[in-house]
Formats: structure tokens, sequence, C-alpha cells
């Protein structure tokens, strides 16, 4: 009862990192799932006790980490992540093109752009993190430009694309939860990318921004050197 009292306070994490959760997608999320949503001030409430865990993490290497937001969701949404990555140590900035208004084929090739500016400029890969749709396209962009790309890490994305012909070669994060009312859990899982772990969480979707348990995640992932060669 304590280590529940304690997770729910958010002292405590709820991620568990999977090592083969190989369950196939079965659709949208259940209505009762989505209406779990309602829920999603509650995950940002658990940044209060979280805080003393989300000062320990390793210190960032200044390198390079793009923020991208959901569909629909202005830049502004993931301010508090890239402000908490900032004071790591890390150059976190947002994508640059305010809200994400769902042309994923557009975003893909100017935020593409976007990153191998960036990479000139700064003289290494980037690290990129996306939210939902904006996870879509940082996914997109890694896939054309590896080179360019250090890590990947998308929370409550679904995999869309050529995975099966053409998969994610740059280290992947992929963080997913059951409690997810927008995305099918099942439908974030890649079966294909070689160097790709997954990370559940108990957060909703839209309150994942805000968890510290994704939070965590995302700093403790981007903290690992990159691969060498």
């Amino acid at each position: 009862m304590l280590r529940s009292l304690l997770a729910t306070s958010g002292v405590r994490s709820r991620a568990r990192h999977l090592s083969a959760p190989w369950e196939r997608p079965d659709g949208a999320p259940p209505s009762l799932r989505a209406l779990g949503e309602l829920g999603s001030p509650l995950d940002a409430a658990r940044l209060v006790g979280a805080w003393p865990r989300l000062s320990q993490v390793p210190r960032g290497d200044g390198h390079l980490v793009v923020d991208i937001p959901g569909w629909r969701a202005p830049e502004l949404t993931g301010a508090p992540l890239r402000r908490y990555l900032r004071r790591l140590g890390y150059d976190a900035r947002g994508w640059g093109f305010g809200t994400n208004t769902g042309d994923p084929r557009r975003d893909v090739e100017r935020l593409g752009a976007r990153v191998l500016e960036l990479v000139e400029a700064t003289g290494a890969p980037a690290s990129l993190v996306g939210w939902s749709l904006g996870g879509v396209i940082a996914r997109e962009v890694a896939r054309r430009h590896p080179d360019a790309v250090r890590r990947v890490i998308t929370y409550g994305t679904p995999v869309t694309g050529r995975a099966a012909h053409r998969p994610i070669e740059v280290p992947l994060t992929v963080v997913f939860s059951r409690r997810d009312g927008i995305v099918s859990w099942q439908a974030c899982l890649d079966h294909t990318s070689p160097r790709v772990e997954h990370v559940e969480v108990s957060s909703t979707h839209i309150g994942m921004g805000v968890d510290p348990d994704v939070w965590e995640v995302v700093a403790v992932r981007l903290a690992v050197p990159p691969p060498e060669g």
C-alpha cells in the first residue's frame, strides 16, 4: 500500500521497461479509457512529489534536443519539459513551427531541413522528442536523416509509415500507456526497428507531456552516450 501511495504521489516512478511487449494493435481505445483523459491534470500534480528524483538524473552533455508537439497542440505545450531539460544542461528547443496543424508530410520535410541546418551549426547530431503525432514526425525525420539524429524518444505515438520496409536505425525509445484514451497502446509498439526499447508508464495521453515518469525516461535516455561508429 505504501509503494502504491508513493507512486501515486509521484515520489516513486510507475514506469517499467518491457523487453518484448509483442501484442498486436487492436483498434481504437475503449470509450471508457477515453473518458479517463479527464484525469490528465492528476499527471501534472505528480510533478511536485517527483521533483527530488527528477533532480537526481544524470546531467546533460549540452547536445541539441528538438521537441515536437502533438496534433493541434501549440509549441508552448512542450515548454515545461524543455525548461526541465535545459536545467539539466541540454540545448532543448521547440521545433520552430508553432502549432502542429496535422500535416505530417509537410512537417517531415520542413523539420528535416531544420534539423540538418541545426546539426550543421552545432556540429553534432540532435535528439528528437515527440508527443503523439509529433513522434510520428520525429520517427520519419530519423528514418530519412539517420546521420543527423542521435536518438528518438516518442510518447503516445502510433507506429505508421514504412517501418516494415525501412526500420529506424537510430536508438529509439517508445513510451506508451495502457491508460491512453486517444491512441491504442498496442499501436505504439515498434516491431521492426532494431534498436528500439519500450517503456510503459501509467499516464493519460494528454497528461504524458507533464507526467514526471515520462520526463524521467526522457532525461535518462538523453544522457546515454551516442553509439560509436
